[in-house]
């Protein structure tokens, strides 16, 4: 059992696990850790195999369940896929494999954008693996019907951001680029679609226009978590640990970590999985 699952008790908060490809799900912990704050969290960073996004779907999928493995095995009661790409490919397969644990996925808020937009003109930014699959063809069917939308793949994108140099001319020079051609479509909304875009919002809210709306579904998801989890946290309740694991560099991930979140995390390297 893992640390932070222990000692059990019938009283305790659920240890809520969540994972992503790298650290853009930390976008997505941060608020799941204001909406549940009792709550011990243990966050994967699978980023010694990162990004997801530029990876064969079976690859995908085979990450999914064996970081799914990890956060059960390790006491998770609940499971945040902090990761459009793994959600779009593989959160099937996870809740079959579990089908006993609740499993919260993100996915680009097509609907919420077509709500907000005043001219139906919508851009959707995402990885090549998110836009290609399945799952998110039915998202566009069930929700885009009569908007004008432009799919704008962004490969790269998520890798440079998890260098963690949010500012890097690479990163402005990659924005500036996938931005364009959606300036030029006219959008008024643009979905964010990947979890790790919402560190360089204010770059692509830079590129496209202080008018256009950018939307992403963080707050959704925590929504969602604390729903399924039956939760209510008051602020007498002690904050519950936040632990990051990561398989890729975890001196990368404590630095990173340190700038991006605002409260006390313990980072460490993820056992073999």
């Amino acid at each position: 059992m893992h640390p932070l699952a222990s000692p059990p008790s019938p009283a305790d908060p659920a240890l809520v696990g969540v994972f992503d490809s790298g650290l853009g799900g930390l976008s997505v912990l941060s608020v799941l850790h204001r909406t549940l704050p009792s709550h011990p969290m243990l966050y994967v960073a699978d980023s010694g195999n990162a990004p997801y996004g530029e990876r064969s779907d079976e690859f995908v999928t085979e990450r999914t369940l064996a970081v799914g493995r990890h956060l059960v095995d390790s006491g998770a009661k609940l499971l945040v896929v902090a990761c459009n790409t793994a959600t779009a490919v593989a959160v099937a397969a996870l809740r079959e494999r579990w089908p006993g644990t609740p499993v919260v996925g993100v996915e680009p808020a097509i609907k919420p954008a077509v709500k907000a937009s005043a001219s139906g003109r919508i851009g959707v930014m995402a990885t090549p693996a998110t836009l290609r699959s399945a799952k998110f063809q039915r998202l566009l069917d069930a929700h885009g019907a009569g908007a004008f939308i432009v799919l704008q793949p962004c490969p790269g994108l998520a890798g440079q951001i998890e260098r963690g140099d949010l500012d890097s001319p690479e990163v402005t020079t990659m924005i500036e680029s996938f931005c364009a051609p959606l300036r030029a479509a006219n959008v008024d909304t643009v979905v964010l679609g990947c979890t790790h875009y919402p560190f360089v919002r204010r770059h692509i809210q830079a590129a496209m226009g202080p008018a256009v709306e950018l939307i992403d579904t963080a707050w959704p998801v925590s929504r969602q978590a604390a729903r399924l989890l039956g939760a209510v946290d008051s602020d007498s309740v002690p904050p519950g640990r936040v632990q990051l694991e990561t398989t890729g560099d975890v001196e990368h991930l404590r630095s990173v970590a340190a700038h991006w979140l605002d409260f006390e995390i313990n980072s460490v390297a993820a056992a073999p999985f």
